[in-house]
This record gives structure tokens, sequence and C-alpha cells, in this order.
């Protein structure tokens, strides 16, 4: 074993699982990654519940509870996610505070049916608020084009965010630029801008999986050559645009009214190619002031056998460029590959969210008490 994951810590890698179950919570097995495997927050999606609530495992009674109130099944499911993430949260609440406010955060998603409604985005997000009601949430807004000013109103309503689906440079921009506003907002609206938080939440093993599949349809050795270099060269530029505007005047005049920086999130980082090295995506995006979301699988290799060196994005923006133009040169459209995945990923979370309604409507009519 090596302490690989303390390293990480160290270099300034706030190390985040992106998991969550009822069991974990119960078990004991949440506070025994905080306290021994550096964990100090927690991502969901609507796959990782739609897994966890189809397990069944420790859902049966809330769910007979509400099967007895006769409760739609979109408000059984909100009941249920909002139950275990308030109970995550209390968890993590020590890290919340020992690290006043930044990390010992659970994030949830709105609904992902609404990513391409802006008006229904932000009563969702102001719901989910609500209903969790803990200082230590981050709730979940989509980077699509409708997402962006629910994140700039969200935000102006003192709402900490976590903005997900985010895989262009462009998109990223732009939502640094939602947050910004938010925060101009929130400011003119006399909030305390030192309460509001958020991350970036950008894609990476995604990227390549994508890009890979293009250049191996390619087959020539200039194709081959490039395989495995675009998503984690698209993140360190991402990290770049994060530089650039967390140092711009306009940031300035946030920062002495006591506003925190949007951090950027490694997502995606699980490996999809097994010719690549299992820890590749947080081994070789260590950098000050981010987050790596990891699925437990990718937190134990990490621990087993990460390689952390030190930071590994500072000087690598012009290679990254370059390796992104050398994709482009092969007829490889980056734009279109960077639309697809949000697209498909919007779909995904929409479908895993129809799986969840499905699975547990089932368990609200297996359950109901018998009439008489």
């Amino acid at each position: 074993m090596t302490d690989a994951l303390k390293r990480l810590s160290e270099e300034g890698v706030a190390i985040w699982l992106d998991d969550l179950s009822r069991k974990r919570i119960t078990s004991g097995n949440l506070a025994e990654l905080i306290d021994q495997q550096h964990v100090v927050g927690v991502t969901t999606n609507p796959s990782i519940f739609q897994k966890a609530i189809s397990s069944g495992d420790g859902y049966e009674q809330q769910l007979a509870d509400l099967a007895a109130r006769k409760v739609t099944v979109d408000e059984a499911i909100r009941m249920i996610t909002t139950a275990d993430v308030r109970d995550a949260a209390d968890i993590l609440r020590p890290v919340f505070d020992a690290t006043q406010g930044q990390d010992g955060r659970v994030s949830i998603e709105v609904d992902p049916r609404l990513a391409h409604n802006t008006g229904a985005t932000i009563a969702e997000a102001k719901q989910l608020a609500w209903l969790v009601d803990r200082p230590n949430t981050l709730i979940k807004i989509p980077a699509t084009k409708a997402g962006l000013p629910a994140i700039t109103e969200v935000i102006g309503r003192g709402i900490s965010v976590n903005v997900t689906l985010i895989f262009s440079l462009e998109r990223y921009r732009e939502v640094m630029d939602a947050y910004l506003a938010g925060l101009e907002k929130a400011k003119a609206a006399g909030l305390d801008l030192s309460k509001i938080h958020s991350v970036a939440s950008f894609f990476v093993s995604r990227v390549d999986t994508e890009i890979d599949k293009r250049l191996d349809a390619l087959g020539t050795p200039e194709a081959k050559a490039a395989r495995g270099k675009a998503a984690l060269a698209n993140a360190r530029l991402a990290y770049q645009a994060y530089e650039e505007v967390f140092s711009s005047d306009r940031w300035a005049a946030l920062d002495k009214a006591q506003a925190n920086k949007q951090r950027p999130l490694w997502a995606s980082t699980g490996v999809k190619d097994p010719a690549y090295k299992d820890t590749l995506y947080v081994d070789d995006l260590v950098a000050p002031n981010t987050v790596n979301t990891m699925p437990e699988a990718t937190l134990q290799a990490t621990e087993d056998h990460g390689d952390i060196t030190g930071n590994t994005i500072a000087g690598t923006y012009e290679q990254s460029r370059a390796e992104l133009d050398a994709v482009e040169k092969l007829g490889i459209s980056y734009d279109d590959v960077v639309q697809l995945l949000e697209d498909e990923g919007v779909e995904k979370f929409a479908a895993s969210w129809n799986d969840l309604l499905k699975s547990t409507e089932a368990e609200l009519k297996r359950l109901a008490p018998s009439e008489g």
C-alpha cells in the first residue's frame, strides 16, 4: 500500500467519492473512507441513484411507508434521494466545518429531464436546496445552453452549485462566466459571497473513449500515436482557462468581496480502456485547488499504486494544444465530439432516471397495502 491519497491531498487535490447508497451510509463505510482514505466529498448522479435504489438494499422500509401514503413515484424518488444526501451531508459536516465550507460537500442533481428548460431547472434547484436543508450541499446543474442562465440565477440566490457535464473548453469558459455573473448578482443583493461555493465538473475519460474510437476507425500510424492523449490535453487546457479567468480584473473585484473560486472538478475519472493505467486520470491531473471525484475502484487503485509526483498540469499547455490540434488534423472534429458527448450525457442520465422511475413504481405497487 502507498500513501498516494495523502500525497494527492497535500498537492491540493480534494478527493471526492463518485458514489452513494444507503448501505454505504448505514454500514459506516462512508465514515471509514473519510477517516482512512482522505475522502472529503461525495458526488451523485441519476445513474448512481438508479443503481443504489434498484439494489433495494436499505430502502424497503421507506418505500413501504411511501407506498402506504400513496405518494407519486416522482415524490418517492425525491424523498429517497434527498434522505441519502442529507445523511451523507451530516457525516461529512466535520470536514465542511474544518475546511470553512470548501469540502465536506455532497452533490445532488436536478431532474435530468429538465436539462433544456431553464425555468424548471431553477425551480428544481431551489426545491432541492430546501428539501435537503444542509449548508454542505451542492446542487448539480448540467452545463447545457439552458443550464447556463440557471447557474447564474441559482448562484445569485446564494445556492452553491456543482456544474456538471462539461466537455468543451468553450462551454467551460461560459460556465465560469455564468458563475461570476451569479456572484455579481448575489453581491448586488447583499448576500455573503464567502458562503457561496461552486465546482465545475469537467468530464475526462469519455473524451478519450469517443476520440479513440474515431482514431481506431482511421487505423493509420498517426491515428494510433494520438490515442489516449486528447482527454488529458482537454482537461489541462481547462485548467489553463481556470487560471486565466480567476486572475482577471473581473475576478479581483469579487475576490475583494470574499468570493470563492469555482474549482475545476475532474469527473469521469474511471479508465474505460484496459490498455491504459487505471489511475491515469488521477496521476496526470494533479494541480492545486482542484477536485477529483473517483468511483471506488479508482480510489482503491490510487491508494494501492497511484503515482503522485507533484503538479502534472503546470508546463503542459503548449503540448496539450498540439495534441488536440493533431486530432483535428486527422479529420476528427473536436466541436463535433464534445457536442455529441454533452448530448449523450444528458440522454444517459435521463435514461437512468426513467429506469429509476420504472423500478421505483414497481416497488411502490408491490408494497402498497391492500384495500379494506
